[in-house]
């Protein structure tokens, strides 16, 4: 396997399945990409239930990496302030 983070080739057994879906026990008619331990031990791997959703709402025509970094540290701030609704 061929990690996709830092391109280093890795025994099958070595590797990390990753599933850009973000539910990788959901197996049918999915190709998984892999990567090697290093790299996915620096992932953060907190569910991502609404992400898509968040940075749909603060995306903009012509921000800037910063304006939309500041606005997401914001979103995720406040978000986080508020009590959980489930």
């Amino acid at each position: 396997m061929v990690c996709i983070a830092c391109g280093e080739s890795v025994l099958r057994e070595d590797a990390r399945e990753y599933d850009k879906e973000g539910n990788r026990w959901d197996r049918r008619d999915k190709e998984f990409e892999y990567l090697c331990v290093d790299c996915d031990d620096e992932l953060c791997h907190q569910p991502r239930d609404g992400l898509e959703s968040l940075v749909l709402s603060i995306e903009s025509d012509g921000l800037t990496q910063e304006e939309f970094l500041d606005r997401y540290t914001d979103a995720v701030a406040d978000s986080a302030k508020r009590p959980d609704d489930g």
